[in-house]
């Protein structure tokens, strides 16, 4: 019986991201929970988001839902901005299967010049309910060294 126990024990702490920093159960009779990870930005490693989604264990298919929260942990540079995709379609960071029927959730980054943000969309790539699913968090670059400080336009 302890041997069993050990097992399972083992199995079940394998199958754990060492990303993942929550679990959260929708319910004794249900099959859902609600999974918290974090990750880092690969070319800004002074940003740290932390997403939130269902996972259904036993569904072919997660629900679409999801969260993100993005916050400055680190240092952020113009250095590291300079390496970024700069278009206003911004750059996949991130990507998850959440079906066997090809949806992903998606993170992308999107650099806002104007206002000197960082924004991270998070979204479901199939129609849910009549709806795409998505989620949007931003991170100012200012007190940051990646901050630039704009030139006033001279007035005549």
């Amino acid at each position: 019986m302890k041997k069993w126990l050990l097992v399972f024990t083992a199995l079940g702490l394998a199958a754990c991201s060492d990303k993942e920093v929550a679990d959260v159960s929708l319910g004794l009779f249900t099959t859902k929970d609600i999974k918290i990870q974090t990750f880092n930005d690969p070319k800004i490693p002074g940003v740290t988001c932390h997403i939130s989604h269902v996972e259904a264990n036993l569904d072919f298919a997660d629900p679409s839902d999801m969260s993100i929260a993005c916050r400055q942990t680190g240092e952020i540079t113009t250095a590291m901005l300079k390496d970024i995709d700069r278009s206003k379609n911004g750059e996949v960071i991130f990507s998850t299967s959440k079906s066997i029927l090809f949806k992903n959730l998606k993170i992308r980054r999107i650099l806002d010049s104007s206002s000197q943000t960082l924004l991270y969309l998070s979204y479901s790539t199939k129609e849910s309910t009549g709806s795409y699913k998505h989620s949007l968090t931003s991170v100012p670059l200012w007190g940051t060294a990646a901050w630039q400080d704009k030139v006033p336009a001279k007035t005549p």
